[in-house]
């Protein structure tokens, strides 16, 4: 619960970078980040899957 808890207000702040950004170089910068958090949240939720 607290893992999802922490990417939700990872993926907020993101979320919000983005819509503060006018530069298309800050907002493909975002994006990147945001892939490799989704993709982190990915391998620790199948980390925690395989520890049950």
């Amino acid at each position: 619960m607290d893992d999802k808890f922490l990417v939700g207000v990872i993926l907020g702040m993101l979320g919000g970078a983005v819509l503060a950004t006018n530069s298309a170089k800050a907002r493909q910068a975002v994006k990147k980040g945001q892939e490799q958090v989704l993709e982190k949240a990915e391998s620790m939720k199948k980390h925690s899957a395989d520890k049950e």
